[in-house]
């Protein structure tokens, strides 16, 4: 039996696993070993989703958290490392943009292992992103590239993949499979909107995380003034990012919104299928706001997902208050076509042929 070892280290990927592993175990075609980097290590970050999901149990958790850039992705070099070394796989398969998506492809690579990078080609074209960059370097030395859309097929090819030695594949986006598998079972397992007392419509969900706006004294202020304004037509409800609440603690700022905790995926959906909007700077969001038929206003220079704003049903605001603001007036009286096939379907199944046929 071929073996493909997972790297997963971030809330998004937990949810884009769940999708493949399910496929993979319905045929029993292919091992999967799961390694937790240990990147996002809260309980309502991590631990959780596999519980929620059923997704396998990770077979090693690195525990490597908490530190800088260079140490962090180092030592999560090392460490895959190690377990590659132990589990000889046949293929290493790496999701997104993290530092935990560069480590599994470098170590792989390194030991001449074949990489699959599910959600490759996503360009912001703004290299002050670590995110950034750590897509574009995982890119380049991966052997299959599954991206979601042609847009993301586009910026590889514009960027000379065509010549190189790699297999470009759109499959559309996985994270589609996992809200429409995922929703059906949420309302029996959130009582979150009970809990915090929410009216269907009548909330925004919020999500601030990104480097460049909580390193940025001046952007998160100006968001989070945004937020406050808002609050006041409607209640904004912001399950709180680790960095930033350090952040918002260090700098002694308080905000006349609604912070809870981080929150599991099935809360997250249930809040995504009841409220009104979501703004965000979270890549991910974007896309789960628009399979849950809400706006996103982004809170930053530039998107990955293009097609949201060119078809209307997202706007990108910086951290400008007054473009926030204005943005979610526009967004009370729009009435876009939700049902639109941005994203494809049958993701997972796709994927899944795709890595049988590499191996």
């Amino acid at each position: 039996m071929k073996k493909i070892v997972t790297i997963l280290g971030a809330r998004p990927q937990f949810v884009k696993a769940a999708v493949l592993s399910r496929v993979i175990l319905k045929h029993k075609e292919i091992e999967e070993v799961i390694v937790h980097t240990g990147q996002h290590y809260d309980t309502n970050m991590s631990s959780i989703f596999f519980k929620e999901m059923n997704i396998p149990n990770p077979a090693y958790n690195l525990a490597v958290n908490g530190l800088g850039h260079g140490a962090m992705t180092g030592q999560m070099l090392q460490k895959i490392e190690e377990v590659l070394l132990i589990e000889k796989p046949d293929a290493v398969v790496v999701y997104g943009d993290t530092n935990s998506t560069l480590a599994g492809a470098l170590a792989a690579k390194k030991l001449a292992i074949k990489v699959v990078h599910i959600e490759a080609g996503l360009r912001s074209f703004n290299m002050k992103m670590p995110e950034e960059i750590n897509r574009i370097l995982t890119d380049r030395i991966s052997d299959l590239l599954i991206c979601p859309t042609d847009t993301a097929v586009a910026n590889l090819n514009q960027e000379g993949f065509l010549t190189m030695p790699s297999k470009i594949v759109k499959s559309g986006d996985i994270m589609k499979d996992a809200v429409e598998f995922y929703s059906q079972t949420s309302v029996e397992k959130s009582s979150i909107i009970t809990k915090l007392n929410l009216t269907e419509n009548e909330f925004v969900l919020a999500t601030i995380h990104r480097q460049e706006n909580t390193d940025s004294l001046e952007n998160l202020i100006a968001i989070f003034k945004g937020l406050e304004a808002i609050h006041t037509k409607k209640q904004v409800i912001l399950p709180l990012h680790p960095r930033t609440k350090a952040i918002l603690e260090k700098h002694h700022l308080k905000f006349n919104i609604t912070i809870i905790d981080p929150v599991g995926y099935f809360d997250m959906l249930e809040l995504l299928q009841k409220c009104n909007l979501v703004i965000t700077d979270s890549g991910g969001l974007q896309k789960e706001a628009f399979f849950n038929k809400k706006y996103a206003i982004i809170a930053r220079e530039e998107t990955e997902w293009v097609e949201l704003v060119s078809n209307g049903f997202a706007k990108i605001i910086g951290a400008d208050t007054a473009k926030m603001i204005e943005a979610f007036s526009e967004f009370q009286n729009n009435q876009e076509n939700f049902e639109m096939n941005l994203f494809g379907k049958n993701v997972g199944d796709k994927i899944y042929q795709e890595i049988l046929n590499l191996l």
